[in-house]
């Protein structure tokens, strides 16, 4: 019902590039042309049958065909419950396999989301398994959420498999046992994670890709002012080029912030959904956390 109404689709608009490829990749364009990177997002989760976990696998390769196709600047982003993994992990791991086989053809990264946490030691059990399969870091990367307490641990350990990382501070509602319940701990948190992996960045030689597709070791993904510059104030002090770490945002939030930083020089990275499952992206993010009506309807308003 809500999917009908104008006013819904107007608002959510804002920050989902359309309900088909076609319109995404038009997005895509548009975003490229400003001399912004994008990661594509088919938009799906928590399918409930094999069929459906099928149609999502094959919604992604379409994806990464025409991304191919279309010669744009983007790699892919991936939930692994939309391909299977709260059915059957073999499943998963199969469709998986097909997705990253058609992306290595393509020479096009996929970054693998991390969910809550009941899905976050299989999804790193899922990673090992890809990498014995001869998969690597040019291949795909993970997530690391800032507000889980494990979340230093976790990094560690993929820093000494060289992952290649998206930081983020986490949108799940977790328990006080398993997250920061206060913001400024999410934050300390978020700039120690960044930090170590600059640090790692300083001793290691990954650049982005000349054709945009393949990200650097640290993607900083935040809205957040102060996140972002502790991130270039770290990296300047490394002596790290710039192109050696890139600036994550949203599709329709801080365009403003985006476009300084590419204006500035540096690797920037817009998110982009889109697909018929815009209202499920949309309404997840609102009841989620409830900080989260006032960020994306202020966001609304903004450049």
């Amino acid at each position: 019902m809500v999917m009908g109404w104008p006013f819904a689709w107007r608002l959510a608009s804002r920050f989902v590039a359309g309900q088909n490829l076609e319109q995404a990749i038009s997005v895509v364009r548009e975003l490229n042309s400003a001399g912004i990177n994008t990661t594509l997002d088919h938009l799906g989760e928590h399918t409930s049958t094999a069929e459906e976990s099928a149609q999502a696998t094959a919604d992604i390769l379409a994806t990464l065909d025409e991304i191919q196709r279309s010669g744009v600047r983007a790699n892919v982003s991936i939930k692994l419950t939309q391909i299977g993994i709260g059915l059957d992990e073999a499943l998963c791991r199969d469709n998986l396999l097909r997705i990253l086989q058609r992306a290595r053809e393509h020479g096009i990264f996929v970054r693998i989301d991390m969910e809550d946490t009941p899905y976050t030691d299989v999804t790193f059990a899922i990673q090992s398994a890809m990498l014995a399969r001869g998969f690597t870091s040019e291949h795909f990367g993970l997530v690391v959420q800032a507000y889980l307490l494990r979340s230093e641990a976790d990094l560690k350990r993929l820093l000494e498999m060289k992952t290649r990382l998206r930081i983020v501070k986490g949108a799940y509602n977790e328990s006080p046992e398993k997250a920061f319940p206060k913001k400024e701990d999410t934050d300390a948190n978020y700039d120690l994670l960044a930090k170590l992996v600059l640090d790692q960045a300083a001793a290691s030689d990954y650049h982005l890709s000349a054709d945009g597709r393949t990200p650097a070791l640290l993607a900083v993904a935040t809205h957040d002012d102060k996140r972002i510059q502790f991130a270039i104030s770290y990296a300047n002090k490394l002596g790290l080029a710039q192109d050696m770490y890139e600036f994550q945002m949203l599709y329709g939030i801080r365009r403003d912030v985006q476009t300084k930083l590419v204006k500035d020089g540096y690797s920037v990275r817009v998110y982009v959904p889109f697909g018929t499952r815009w209202y499920p992206y949309f309404m997840r993010r609102l009841a989620e956390r409830p900080a989260n009506v006032w960020f994306f309807v202020s966001n609304f308003f903004r450049a």
